[in-house]
C-alpha cells in the first residue's frame, strides 16, 4: 500500500510538471504567433514610418524656403544708392507700400560736380578738350572756380531737341548755333557743396 501510494504521489508530481510545461509551452506559442503577426505587419509599419519622415522633410524645406523669402524681402527693405549726394524731391513716406519700378526720391551728386557751357559755334575755333577753364558763379557773388574742358558735344543742342529746327524749306535765315562743351571743376574747391544744379554761371576757356 505504501508503495502505490508513494507511485501516485510521484504520477500526480509528473502531471503537474507536464500541465508546468504545457501551460510554458501555450505561452511560446503564444508569444510566436504575436511575433509572427508583427512580422506581417512590420512592413505597413515602416511604410507609414517613411511616409512620416518625408512629410516631415516637406515641411523642413518648406520652412527653409519661407525663411530664405523673408530674408531677401527683409533686404529688399534697404535702398541702396551708388553714388554720395542729396535727396531731392522724395515721394516716399514711412509705412508705405512701393511698387517695382516706382520712383522714390531724385539723388543729386554733389562730389562731381561739372558744368555744361553752350558757347555759340563761332567761340569753338580753337577749343579742345584739357584746357584750362575759369567758372564764375552767379550766385556766390562772381566766385571763380577752376576747372577744364572735359569733352565737346558731339553735336548741337538744337540736334538733341525734342522738336529740332528744319531749315530746308522756306526763307533760310541763319542762326548762330550754340554747342554744349562739358567743364569738369578741380577737386577740393567746394568743401561745403554749396554748388546745385541749376545754377547760372559765366564760363571761360583758355585756349591758348
Amino acid at each position: 500500500a505504501a508503495a502505490a501510494a508513494a507511485e501516485a504521489k510521484a504520477a500526480a508530481a509528473g502531471i503537474a510538471v507536464a500541465q508546468s510545461r504545457l501551460t510554458q509551452a501555450k505561452g511560446a506559442q503564444a508569444r510566436a504567433e504575436a511575433d509572427l503577426s508583427s512580422a506581417h505587419t512590420a512592413p505597413d509599419q515602416m511604410k507609414v514610418t517613411r511616409a512620416q519622415a518625408q512629410a516631415a522633410d516637406a515641411r523642413v524645406e518648406r520652412a527653409k524656403a519661407m525663411l530664405k523669402q523673408a530674408e531677401l524681402d527683409l533686404e529688399h527693405t534697404t535702398v541702396v544708392v551708388p553714388v554720395t549726394g542729396l535727396v531731392s524731391r522724395r515721394s516716399i513716406e514711412v509705412g508705405q507700400v512701393v511698387q517695382a519700378g516706382q520712383a522714390l526720391v531724385a539723388l543729386v551728386k554733389i562730389d562731381d560736380v561739372w558744368i555744361t557751357a553752350n558757347f555759340k559755334e563761332t567761340q569753338l575755333d580753337g577749343m579742345r578738350p584739357g584746357q584750362r577753364a575759369v567758372v564764375t558763379v552767379d550766385a556766390f557773388g562772381g566766385r571763380k572756380f577752376q576747372g577744364h574742358v572735359d569733352s565737346i558735344s558731339p553735336a548741337t543742342g538744337a540736334r538733341f531737341s525734342l522738336l529740332p529746327p528744319e531749315n530746308a524749306t522756306g526763307n533760310y535765315v541763319k542762326v548762330v548755333q550754340r554747342v554744349p562743351v562739358k567743364i569738369v571743376l578741380d577737386a577740393g574747391q567746394d568743401p561745403d557743396q554749396l554748388l546745385r544744379p541749376g545754377m547760372s554761371v559765366v564760363p571761360t576757356v583758355y585756349i591758348r
